[in-house]
């Protein structure tokens, strides 16, 4: 979420699970995937505007905490097709994360109506960036090329500007560095 100066916040989500908003996400799609309600994700979100999520957009999913193994998190149905990297992929986290979590789950050989645990996302604080950038927020459909041409800088200046970001694999919501024009 960004606050009235246009900063990036981290959304408050005590007892919940901060989810960011995913090309196609409609409150009811999130409360069916999660097993909450519309009205539960909208009186844990003050001020959401349900007809105009944004992609990236951070919001509270008021899910509530599974005792034991699965604290912080929730416990999800493995559905016909779901491998590691696609309920990942859907929750937001990393497939690292989905495999800590499931210790003696065999990511290779997952059952339909097998339980997992799906660990809470951890939000990216933003990106500190070097002198000579700015922080921009990964949107669906963003690569180097695209970003090079609309910042009119270079696919290899921006490379330089984020040493260890996989240019192949940007995530919706990733921060990255933007040189400045010259």
């Amino acid at each position: 979420m960004n606050d009235v100066t246009g900063k990036r916040q981290l959304t408050p989500c005590p007892g919940g699970t901060v989810y960011a908003i995913r090309p196609g996400d409609s409150l009811l799609s999130l409360a069916s995937r999660f097993n909450t309600t519309v009205e539960a994700i909208t009186n844990a979100n003050p001020g959401i505007v349900p007809t105009n999520l944004q992609i990236g957009q951070q919001i509270c999913i008021p899910v509530t905490p599974v005792p034991g193994s699965c604290q912080g998190g929730f416990l999800y149905r493995v559905r016909p097709g779901d491998t590691f990297y696609s309920i990942s992929s859907r929750f937001g986290i990393v497939v690292d994360a989905l495999i800590a979590a499931n210790p003696g789950v065999d990511y290779n050989k997952l059952v339909v109506g097998q339980e997992i645990c799906i660990p809470a996302p951890v939000p990216s604080p933003p990106a500190r960036c070097p002198r000579g950038t700015f922080p921009y927020t990964i949107q669906a459909g963003d690569t180097y090329f695209s970003l090079a041409e609309r910042f009119k800088t270079t696919i290899r200046a921006i490379r330089r500007a984020n040493p260890g970001v996989n240019q192949n694999n940007l995530q919706v919501g990733q921060t990255v560095c933007i040189p400045r024009e010259r």
